[in-house]
């Protein structure tokens, strides 16, 4: 079993880079993270005045079924320019470097690739205006975010799209937002990863700082 779960999960320098079925592009709530412990203590994303909204997390490769990570590299270290360079839309040098060790170095496309290829999935995609600076909290749905972001991305549909606000039933966080792509980055269905979603009948979505 111990061996199944390790094939399927990959572990540390045992996956390859470059052998995944498909991309899932995640972006995180700021507000979200900011109201929890560790982003109390996160000046960098969470002072007063930061007023980051939808930020990404990450770009990661996965199977149909689990997912590769920390691939064997010889680009382990993420200079200061590259950290520097994704700031604006990763606000964390922390993450920025743990998603290039554990994700991005599964990716087969190289450091430079990886990060070029993350911002360019998220600038393509366009943030509803509502979400874009909430002054108060939203409450919404999870199907009522997911046709916002059908609405403003006419490429979408909505099996494309995954999210995540944990186990809760009456009303949760969000915590993130997955749209899925091709291998070569173009949109497709998710994949058995995504399929746990959202079950909260309602969605809370904190307000910007």
């Amino acid at each position: 079993m111990l061996v199944a779960l390790a094939a399927l999960l990959g572990r540390p320098g045992g996956a390859k880079a470059g052998d995944f079925d498909y991309l899932a592009l995640v972006l995180s709530w700021s507000p979200t993270y900011c109201e929890s412990e560790n982003g109390r203590g996160d000046n960098a994303q969470c002072a007063p005045g930061r007023r980051f909204a939808f930020v990404v997390h990450g770009l990661w490769p996965q199977y149909e079924r689990g997912w590769p990570q920390y691939c064997a590299t010889g680009e382990r270290y993420v200079p200061e320019a590259a950290i520097r360079a994704m700031l604006d839309i990763m606000p964390s040098r922390r993450l920025v470097i743990h998603e290039w060790r554990k994700h991005g170095s599964c990716a087969g496309l190289g450091q430079a690739g990886y990060f070029s290829a993350t911002r360019k999935l998220f600038e393509g995609l366009r943030i509803p205006a509502r979400y874009l600076a909430p002054q108060t909290v939203i409450a919404t749905s999870v199907e009522g975010l997911a046709s916002d972001f059908l609405k403003t991305n006419s490429w979408l549909r909505r099996d494309m799209i995954s999210i995540q606000c944990g186990n809760r039933r009456d009303r949760a966080a969000l915590r993130e937002l997955r749209i899925c792509f091709t291998r070569d980055m173009r949109p497709r269905r998710c994949g058995e990863n995504e399929r746990h979603q959202c079950r909260a009948q309602t969605l809370i979505m904190p307000p910007v700082r």
